[in-house]
């Protein structure tokens, strides 16, 4: 959030905690209306109470009109946490977490002993990725030379196609599969 919309957002949340003060204690009969009204009265009549108030107002319109209208938040914040946003001196390139995803699901299915996978790509403003596979496997594999494999396969993968570092592969395997037998019959 943006220091400006903090400050609209901290005297709105000011400004209505003072009206359902005062809205309160009138319905519970603490303050007379009559007092309120006599302190409206004299703001009104006083002329350099009268200046603040207006001016103040006035701030109160133009951040409730920005707040209401008008983004907080830039493009490039919202850009990182869809994907990695590249720049150079030719322009930009942004490389979505589903274009991640698409790449592990690509080397996963080029691996014979792997079935049903699922992939999330976790990004930071660093430009850091992290990667998470869930999938199964067939009982006859070697789990943990497969996982290497894989963790080993899917750097090198996004590294060529996009320059980017793999902070870390996480592989959970949720299930075996059992082999199929195909019986031939003669």
């Amino acid at each position: 959030m943006k220091f400006l919309d903090r400050i609209g957002l901290a005297l709105f949340s000011t400004l209505i905690l003072i009206f359902s003060v005062a809205m309160c204690l009138m319905i519970f009969g603490w303050i007379n209306i009559d007092f309120i009204y006599d302190v409206l009265k004299q703001i009104k009549y006083n002329e350099v109470v009268s200046n603040i108030i207006l001016g103040m107002n006035i701030i109160f319109i133009l951040l409730a009109i920005k707040c209401i209208f008008f983004e907080s938040g830039s493009k490039e914040d919202t850009d990182y946490k869809n994907g990695i946003l590249l720049e150079n001196s030719d322009g930009k390139l942004l490389i979505t977490k589903e274009t991640i995803e698409n790449l592990v699901n690509g080397v996963v299915k080029g691996f014979e002993s792997a079935e049903n996978v699922t992939t999330r790509v976790e990004l930071d403003k660093e430009n850091n990725v992290t990667v998470y596979v869930n999938l199964n496997v067939k009982e006859n594999a070697v789990i943990k030379e497969l996982s290497t494999n894989l963790q080993t396969k899917i750097k090198s993968t996004i590294k060529r196609a996009s320059d980017l570092e793999v902070k870390e592969v996480n592989i959970k395997v949720k299930d075996i599969e059992p082999v199929k037998n195909i019986v031939q019959e003669q």
